[in-house]
């Protein structure tokens, strides 16, 4: 396949912070959509709205769309039912009429959010579930009010960081605004067969952003690598997206470590996602 059919984009801090130099290199690429998450050093919705204007004046020059604004929201551990808690909760709902703000400016619809964290050595408590199923109707409520769609990502240490995690969920809140970011590498980092059991439990139809990129398993451990040097078989993976009838856009998330650093390390993972694109 042509790398033009598809709307094939990156994650810009994976390139640079800075969005001139992340949006040279799209444009250098060919690329016409990017993932915005942090810029110029803070997450996006920790900058002012004139910085977010300033990132869409450069992405107009350069013709590239943002495919979809990466936000923190509920990429916290779960709040429980205290002062504390509560103010915890309403920092969340700040950070999301942010990101609607912040997302109307970049000229997108969509916006990464998460489903709450646990800490490291945990596991997920099955008990917490219902009150994660409850926050997350409510911020697609939320975001439906303002005219936004929401794609949740499965990823490591949440308690939704697999393809069976994602289904759950998605039998539990059925806002039509609300969708997945599906990361299949997240989920094969995670100890899943990402592809093709994970994803056969997905309904594609509500997966609205991708994510791609490499891992592989060292000595046991598990590790960021760059496309095509690992276990991800990302070229049945987007076939079998495409053939679902998926539309939306594919966001490459470097991840891996490079020497020379993180452009390097994009411009090495695109090359080998462009020689997967190639064989879809």
């Amino acid at each position: 396949m042509e790398v033009s059919k598809l709307k094939l984009g990156v994650t810009t801090d994976e390139i640079d912070e800075d969005v001139t130099v992340a949006s040279q290199f799209l444009q250098d690429a060919g690329l016409h959509y990017a993932e915005v998450r942090n810029i110029w050093g803070k997450y996006n919705t920790a900058q002012p709205v004139d910085k977010l204007r300033e990132a869409k004046a450069i992405f107009d020059a350069r013709q590239i769309k943002t495919s979809v604004l990466g936000t923190g929201f509920f990429k916290v551990a779960l709040p429980d039912d205290s002062p504390q808690g509560r103010g915890v909760l309403d920092n969340q709902w700040a950070l999301l009429d942010g990101a609607f703000e912040r997302a109307k400016i970049l000229g997108t619809d969509k916006i990464r959010v998460f489903a709450f964290t646990y800490g490291k050595g945990e596991t997920p408590d099955k008990a917490k579930y219902a009150r994660i199923y409850e926050l997350v109707n409510e911020a697609a409520k939320r975001a439906k009010a303002r005219g936004y769609r929401l794609a949740l990502e499965n990823v490591g240490g949440s308690y939704v960081s697999t393809g069976a995690e994602a289904a759950e969920l998605l039998k539990h809140v059925r806002a039509d605004n609300f969708g997945l970011t599906w990361d299949p590498n997240n989920a094969g980092l995670s100890g899943e067969k990402a592809f093709p059991d994970g994803y056969k439990k997905l309904d594609a139809a509500r997966i609205i952003h991708v994510h791609l990129r490499d891992y592989r398993f060292k000595d046991g451990k598990g590790e960021w690598c760059a496309v095509g040097e690992g276990e991800m078989d990302n070229v049945s993976q987007i076939r079998a997206l495409l053939k679902a009838g998926y539309k939306e856009a594919f966001t490459l998330e470097t991840h891996y470590k490079h020497p020379d650093g993180k452009a390097a390390a994009t411009r090495t993972s695109l090359k080998g996602l462009m020689q997967v694109v190639a064989k879809v």
